[in-house]
Order: C-alpha cells, then structure tokens, then sequence
C-alpha cells in the first residue's frame, strides 16, 4: 500500500486530536463512538460510512484484493471459499484505501477533537499515527456477543441471504470474524495498544466507561 498520506512523524503531529477506537464486527464500536462524541462534542468520524467513496477513490494498483473482490459474485465471496482466505484476502483486513481514512482526518479542522472509528482501523496501522499509545482502543467481541449483537440488529442473515448456501455463508462469515478478532488481540498484545473485551453481560453503560477511561476522556 502506498503511503499516499503520509503516515510518519508528520502524521502523528497533525492527528494528536483524534481518538480511534477499532475492533471486531458487532463489538459497539459505533454505538460507543457516538455516546462518547456526543458526550464530549467532538466530532464523530465512521470509517463503514465512507467505504464506498473510498473504494471509488482507488485504483487495481492501489487496492488489488479489492478489486478481485467487486469482481466477484456472492457465492464466490461468500460461500465458495474458505474462512481463512477470506480472511486473508479481505481487502479491508489487507488496510487497502487506510491511506483515504488519513487524508480525510488530515483535512478536518484540529478542533473540535476527533472519534474515528471502524474495523478498518488496524492496530499496525494506526499506531503509527499515535503520539501516545491511549490515544486508540480496540474492542474485542466474543463469538457469543457478536452473534447476540448482530441478532439483535436483525443484520445476521443480511450478506448470507443473499447467496446460495445462506447456511454455510453464515458459518463462514463469522468464523473469519472470530479470526479476525483474534489477530487484533495478538496484534493490540504484541504492539502493547490497548483491548477490551466485550461478553455476553456486559452493559452499554459499562462498556462506555471502559472505552472511556482507555482514552482518558
């Protein structure tokens, strides 16, 4: 991936005003960033909202595993392959179009400050970009919340569905999601960036003022 953003020192400089918080799918990234924006009055940033702009912006050189992916048919995504390598070659996991996510925060005013938040923020990333390590906070759903979340939305069968194997689409879909939870948790780990989990029992309430504190809001 090109840097086309620059990510370095200059980076880290012009973005000491953003708060990011990652994670898996159905871990209240959302919900969480919108509580504590509004709390705060800072400005709210959701990376799912710009996913098609952004994959508008890029080239098959900038971003070649996304565009195999529009290429393909939804059992070709979905139900045809492997969880592995639809982990693997998720153009998302892969941080294709990170770059655009920079450029958009670089041209934001510095005040007021800043909550990004999405999958798409990978913690090798973003900690780059990080003048302090508690500037960002990944959530880390279990299997069973995910699930109880995505239910709870009415959003579980909504990819599945529309494939010809909805059944094996669906096992599929959340087991690349359990492994990519788990890489976040390995990378958050090893990088020394902060996780939370989130289980089955734990309150909105609760999780806010964990996310919170990680940020030191």
């Amino acid at each position: 991936m090109t840097d086309r953003a620059g990510t370095g020192g200059i980076g880290v400089r012009a973005l000491r005003h953003v708060h990011w918080i990652g994670g898996g799918s159905g871990a209240g990234k959302s919900t969480i960033a919108r509580r504590l924006a509004e709390r705060h009055g800072f400005r709210l940033y959701a990376t799912d909202d710009v996913m098609a702009d952004h994959a508008a912006r890029t080239t098959p050189g900038d971003s070649p595993f996304l565009s195999e992916f529009k290429a393909m048919d939804m059992d070709e995504r979905w139900v045809n392959r492997t969880p592995e390598t639809m982990l693997e070659t998720f153009h998302w996991f892969r941080g294709e179009a990170f770059e655009l996510i920079v450029e958009d925060l670089l041209r934001l005013p510095e005040e007021p400050c800043v909550i990004v938040e999405g999958f798409r923020l990978l913690p090798h990333l973003v900690a780059p970009l990080l003048d302090v390590p508690g500037r960002a906070v990944w959530l880390l759903p279990t299997p069973g919340f995910r699930r109880a979340a995505l239910d709870s939305r009415g959003s579980t069968w909504a990819i599945a569905r529309r494939t010809g194997d909805p059944e094996r689409a669906l096992r599929n879909l959340l087991e690349r999601d359990r492994m990519f939870t788990a890489r976040l948790r390995e990378e958050t780990r090893s990088l020394g960036l902060c996780g939370i989990e989130v289980d089955v029992g734990m309150t909105e309430d609760e999780l806010a003022g964990r996310v919170a504190a990680a940020l030191g809001l």
